[in-house]
């Protein structure tokens, strides 16, 4: 049973990486501010994912990728692993993890619409009822209407809102020229070449910024330094492997659905972790959102 189950199973490691790495990176971000644990994440989830492709494929670095490779997965990195994780890690802050994830899960019917606009990807009927779906259930969670003026509003702070949105753009953006770039490249080496560019992005930022202060407390914050590890090893490095199982093992779609169950496993993790107070209406538009992330997927 476990056997033809591995894919399924990895999925849900992956979709269980994921809301580990937020709490952690939340809690880290607290403490060191979200650029420096993007920074530090990206070089400890590089020694990672290298020393794994140098026993899984003879290199430590990509040094049999293409022109075209370097080229597109760089840009995929630039504006994944820099410019959409430095809105969705500064997002942790303003917002929360849970609610990040949920905004984040807008990422697929975002990457649907670029795939349909750029790559001549198939968009259904189906396809439309579950990207308004997963709207809706993000809309429950962090709309309300006012009592007293009865008009509706947003319960959370628009910056934050708009940072989690800008980071789910990101990941589409990036997804949509990971897939234009890799083509049949490994997916451990792309994720190195993605890795690397979003390195390069965060230096110039500091570069201009004259952060790299912030990069010589935060490794001197043994709490923080913890969580960016722990958070390192289980986002670019197991939760990318285990993405990989996944696929390898059950369909694309199914995989997809699975590992887009954040919004829901986050919840207990919210509850007993990080003490929030969850509202019965909050529950019910996560289950929303992944019920359309899974009609999205699974046509």
């Amino acid at each position: 049973m476990f056997q033809n189950s591995i894919g399924e199973l990895a999925a849900l490691g992956t979709a269980l990486c994921w809301t580990m790495i937020g709490i952690v990176f939340e809690r880290a971000g607290k403490k060191v501010g979200s650029l420096a644990v993007g920074y530090i994440r990206l070089v400890i989830g590089f020694l990672f994912i290298s020393t794994y492709a140098l026993f899984t494929r003879g290199m430590f670095l990509p040094l049999d990728a293409s022109s075209s490779n370097w080229i597109w997965l760089s840009i995929s990195g630039f504006i994944g692993f820099f410019l959409g994780d430095m809105f969705l890690f500064q997002s942790y802050l303003e917002v929360g993890v849970r609610v990040s994830c949920l905004i984040m899960a807008l990422s697929p019917p975002i990457t649907a619409i670029l795939g349909f606009i750029f790559l001549n990807e198939k968009l259904s009927g189906l396809s439309i009822l579950g990207m308004i779906i997963t709207i809706l259930g993000v809309a429950i969670v962090i709309m309300s209407k006012d009592d007293v003026e009865h008009k509706v509003k947003i319960n959370h702070p628009i910056k934050g809102l708009t940072y989690a949105f800008l980071g789910s753009i990101g990941q589409a953006l990036g997804l949509i020229l990971s897939k234009i770039g890799m083509g049949d490249y490994d997916v451990i080496a792309a994720t190195q070449i993605r890795i690397i560019a979003g390195f390069i992005g965060f230096n110039l930022l500091f570069i201009i910024m004259k952060k790299f202060k912030d990069i010589k407390v935060a490794l001197k914050n043994k709490e923080a330094m913890l969580d960016i590890t722990f958070g390192a090893f289980f986002g670019p490095f197991v939760g990318v492997v285990l993405s990989l199982i996944s696929i390898k093992y059950t369909s694309t779609g199914v995989a997809s659905t699975i590992s887009s169950i954040t919004p829901i496993t986050i919840i207990p993790f919210s509850i007993f972790i990080l003490k929030e107070k969850i509202k019965p209406k909050e529950i019910i538009g996560a289950f929303v959102t992944v019920i359309g992330v899974a009609i999205l997927f699974l046509q």
